[in-house]
C-alpha cells in the first residue's frame, strides 16, 4: 500500500487543518545509528488543539443526529465525551457534574455551587451553568433544564458510559422522560474523525514511533520489564507526548496478550513483545512491536511472519463498505489455514483483531466476529493480530489506521521483518 503524502512545512498543515483538507504531520527522520539523549526534542510545540468551532460543530452534529433518532437531549459526566463536546474537563465523583445536550438549543452544564469557578476554566463555550448545593437534587436541575429548552416529556438519551445512579437519578427527577441510550448519538459524532483529530493522533503515533526507536537502540541484557518500560515513558515525555501505557512483556511472558506476574528480564534469544501508547491534546496512539533480543530461532520467525501476513491481509480487507467484524474473520481464517485456532482458541489468535481508537485508547467499533458496522471514511482503528503459544511465546504487531475514500491509511508503518522491527 502506498504511503500517504508527506508534509514537510507546519505552516501548511495549520491551514490545511483549518480548511479541513487531511493531511499527515511529517515523521521525524531517524538518525543512522543510536539516538543519544539530547537528541530528543519535543515534537509537539505546533501541535493545533481543537477548535471552539470544532466542538460547536459537533454539537450540532449531535442535535441532527438526536432529533433523527427523536431524542429530546443527552445528558454526559465527566469523560472523554464531554471534553469532546464542551472541553470541559472533569472528574467523576459522587457529585455530578455533566452536561445537557438538548435536540434544540444551547448547551447547559450542571455542577455543585462550589465547583462553577474551576469547571467554567475549561468551557470553551456557552453560558449556561447552574449549580447545586449539597443537600439539593442535581438532577433537578437537569429537569429545569429541560423545561427552559420548552421540553415537558420525551426522551433523554445518556451517553454510554455514564453510570446507574445518574440514570436513576434522571429517572427520579423527571418522571415524564423516557431514559434512553445515547450511544447512536454519541457514537455517531465520535466514531468519524475530522482532519484536526488525525492530525493529533498522527502525532502521537509519531512520537511513539521515536521513542521505540530510541528504546531498541538503548536495549541491554539483564534489563527488567519494568526498566524498558520506565525507559520508554520518560522518552515519550521528553519527546512532548503524555504517556499512556508502555506493556513490556519477554520470553514466556509474550505468550499471553496481557502478561504475567512470573518475573522476567531481557535474555539473548528471548522475545520482546512491547505495546505502547501515547496522547497529544487529548488524542491517542497505540502501537505493538514484537521483536527477538538476538537472533530469531526457526520456530520464532515462523510464527512473526505468520502475525505479519495476517495484519497484511487485515490491512487489504479494511475498505469501505466492508463490516468491521469482515476483518477479523478474515485474518482468523488465514491463521485457522496455517494450524491455528480454530476460532478463539489457543494456540492462536484469543483477542479481536482491532479496537477503535481516538481520545480513548478504546473506542467502539472493533474488528471482531460479528460487528456489522460498516466501514466509512474518518473511521479510526487498531489493526493488532497475534498468534499466542501458551508456556512458549507469543508476536503481536499493532499499527493503527484511518479509513478514507481510497481505503485504509496507516498512521505508522507496519514491522517490516522480525529482524528489523523498525526497518
Amino acid at each position: 500500500m502506498s504511503s500517504k503524502k508527506i508534509v514537510n512545512k507546519r505552516d501548511f498543515l495549520r491551514a490545511s487543518v483549518a480548511a479541513g483538507v487531511s493531511v499527515a504531520i511529517a515523521r521525524p527522520t531517524m538518525a543512522t545509528g543510536p539516538i543519544e539523549a539530547d537528541q530528543l526534542q519535543n515534537m509537539t510545540s505546533n501541535a493545533i488543539p481543537i477548535s471552539v468551532a470544532e466542538r460547536k460543530g459537533r454539537v450540532a452534529k449531535a442535535q441532527q443526529l438526536m432529533q433523527a433518532a427523536d431524542i429530546d437531549a443527552l445528558v454526559i459526566e465527566p469523560g472523554s465525551a464531554l471534553v469532546y463536546f464542551t472541553g470541559v474537563r472533569w472528574w467523576r465523583s459522587e457529585r455530578f457534574t455533566g452536561a445537557v445536550i438538548p435536540a434544540d438549543g444551547e448547551i447547559a452544564i450542571v455542577t455543585p455551587y462550589f465547583e462553577e469557578p474551576s469547571v467554567r476554566e475549561s468551557m470553551t463555550f456557552g453560558d449556561d451553568v447552574r449549580t447545586w448545593n449539597e443537600h439539593e437534587n442535581p438532577f433537578a436541575l437537569v429537569n429545569g433544564i429541560l423545561k427552559d429548552r420548552g421540553l415537558k416529556s420525551g426522551r433523554i438519551g445518556v451517553e454510554e458510559t455514564v453510570r446507574h445512579f445518574i440514570v436513576d437519578g434522571l429517572q427520579q427527577a423527571a418522571p415524564d422522560f423516557d431514559i434512553v441510550s445515547g450511544k447512536t448519538v454519541t457514537r455517531g459524532c465520535r466514531m468519524i474523525k475530522s482532519p484536526a483529530e488525525i492530525a493529533l493522533m498522527q502525532l502521537a503515533s509519531d512520537i511513539t514511533m521515536a521513542a521505540y526507536h530510541y528504546v531498541y537502540a538503548h536495549l541491554d541484557k539483564a534489563m527488567l520489564p519494568s526498566d524498558i518500560s520506565a525507559l520508554m515513558n520518560e522518552v515519550t515525555q521528553r519527546l512532548g507526548g503524555e504517556p499512556g501505557f508502555a506493556l513490556v512483556l519477554l520470553n514466556e511472558a509474550s505468550a499471553y496478550p496481557h502478561g504475567t506476574s512470573q518475573p522476567q528480564s531481557l535474555k539473548p534469544g528471548g522475545i520482546v513483545l512491547m505495546d505502547c501508547g501515547c496522547s497529544v491534546l487529548d488524542y491517542e496512539s497505540d502501537i505493538s512491536r514484537t521483536w527477538v533480543f538476538g537472533e530469531p530461532d526457526k520456530k520464532q520467525r515462523k510464527v512473526w511472519n505468520i502475525v505479519k501476513r495476517g495484519q497484511e491481509l487485515a490491512l487489504a480487507t479494511a475498505t469501505v463498505g466492508t463490516p468491521a467484524g469482515r476483518i477479523d474473520d478474515v485474518v482468523r481464517e488465514y491463521y485457522e489455514s496455517e494450524g491455528y485456532g480454530p476460532g478463539y482458541k489457543t494456540p492462536g489468535l484469543p483477542h479481536r483483531t482491532g479496537h477503535g481508537i481516538g481520545m480513548d485508547g478504546h473506542e467502539p467499533v472493533n474488528f471482531v466476529h460479528g460487528e456489522q458496522t460498516l466501514l466509512a471514511p474518518g473511521m479510526c482503528f487498531s489493526n493488532e493480530p497475534g498468534i499466542y503459544l501458551f508456556g512458549e511465546f507469543g508476536v503481536r504487531l499493532e499499527d493503527c489506521l484511518y479509513m478514507t475514500d481510497d481505503g485504509p491509511r496507516l498512521f505508522s508503518e507496519l514491522s517490516p521483518s522480525i529482524d528489523k522491527a523498525f526497518g
